[in-house]
């Protein structure tokens, strides 16, 4: 079995998950926002890029090659449909892993217009050979096709079209200098505060047609893990409960309510963030411990546990990741209303036996 997969699976069955399925794809569609002046949040972002795509328009010119990087569902595929936007450019939208061999890329650089926007998502998990041809394409727009095998084999050079490269990435340090240098601007995408998520819901709201009040969308916001594609699925969960159990009007506690059934407190834990940190508060006395033991203790994959939990609740300050193991914060301690045990009253004596 292919762990990425497993964790991939685990990750879009959460409600707190990042990763986009199919419902948020085509909601997401419909609330996208249009151009740079509608797009909230990430304020450095949007005037940098302003300044790009407003140069390049006034040379006449296509705009640089950019490069997004950030935690998944912070809006890089919006921003990159507002960059040909902003153009007047057509999109072409594909991804690294859907890019296998080079001559998969030659044949998505061949059929481009001059002047449109590609956009390669996970850019990162691109082919070698088809990322060392993606240089030049970058850099000279050419491409060379090789024709035949072994000594008899003859390259085409193929002149390209001028175009845009938007990559987007999660990952930004698995890029290669060399392909991360070739990019003009390169932007890093930042976790939202309640605020601008706030703003995000209230105007996801009025494209539903939903009734949301201030504090409603405030807690919703609260527990949306500084993600706008969180906050507007929870929003959307928050109106099914609202519409059935209520006059369909989503207020504060209507909000709480509706997340308290699908398992996101307040901090926004949902159902596996809390296991983790109640085996490690409760079983392992705040730990340190391992974490293949931490895994086998909450019935998750070892892979599960460090991808999917660990990453937000580190973030959050709940948990800490040190060479002896998975130790938790005073912070985690306060979240669930317990008291540190002592040095001799330790849940499993483990502290005691390494003398922690």
């Amino acid at each position: 079995m292919n762990w990425d997969d497993t964790t991939d699976a685990t990750a879009d069955e959460r409600l707190v998950g990042a990763s986009a399925d199919r419902e948020d794809q085509a909601v997401e569609a419909a609330l996208r926002p249009k151009d740079l002046d509608e797009f909230i949040g990430q304020e450095k972002v949007r005037e940098q890029l302003d300044l790009v795509l407003r140069a390049a328009r006034a040379r006449g010119a296509t705009a640089d090659h950019v490069l997004l990087s950030g935690a998944p569902g912070l809006g890089k595929t919006t921003l990159s449909m507002i960059i040909a936007a902003e153009m007047g450019a057509p999109i072409r939208i594909t991804s690294g892993p859907a890019i296998q061999h080079a001559g998969d890329l030659a044949a998505i650089l061949s059929s481009l217009q001059e002047g449109e926007v590609l956009f390669l998502d996970e850019i990162h998990r691109m082919s070698r050979p088809a990322e060392e041809m993606l240089y030049m394409a970058m850099e000279d727009f050419r491409v060379d096709v090789i024709v035949g095998k072994g000594p008899g084999a003859t390259a085409i050079p193929l002149e390209l079209p001028p175009f845009t490269l938007v990559g987007a990435t999660t990952r930004a340090g698995l890029l290669p200098p060399p392909l991360r240098d070739r990019f003009g601007f390169t932007a890093h995408m930042e976790f939202y505060e309640p605020a601008e998520l706030e703003r995000v819901i209230h105007r996801s709201a009025h494209l539903l047609d939903l009734e949301i009040g201030t504090e409603g969308a405030a807690e919703i916001a609260g527990r949306s893990r500084g993600t706008p594609r969180i906050a507007n699925r929870l929003l959307r969960r928050v109106r099914d409960y609202a519409q059935v159990k209520a006059d369909g009007v989503i207020t504060r506690d209507i909000a709480a309510a509706a997340l308290a059934v699908y398992e996101v407190d307040d901090r926004g834990l949902d159902r596996l963030d809390r296991a983790v940190l109640e085996a490690l508060l409760k079983l392992f006395g705040g730990g340190p411990v391992g974490l293949s033991t931490l895994a086998v203790a909450v019935g998750e994959e070892r892979e599960t546990v460090e991808e999917v939990a660990e990453p937000f609740l580190v973030r959050e300050g709940l948990l800490a990741r040190t060479p002896r193991g998975r130790v938790a914060t005073p912070a985690a301690w306060a979240h669930f209303g317990l008291t540190r045990p002592g040095p001799s009253t330790g849940g499993t004596g483990q502290q005691d036996l390494f003398g922690a």
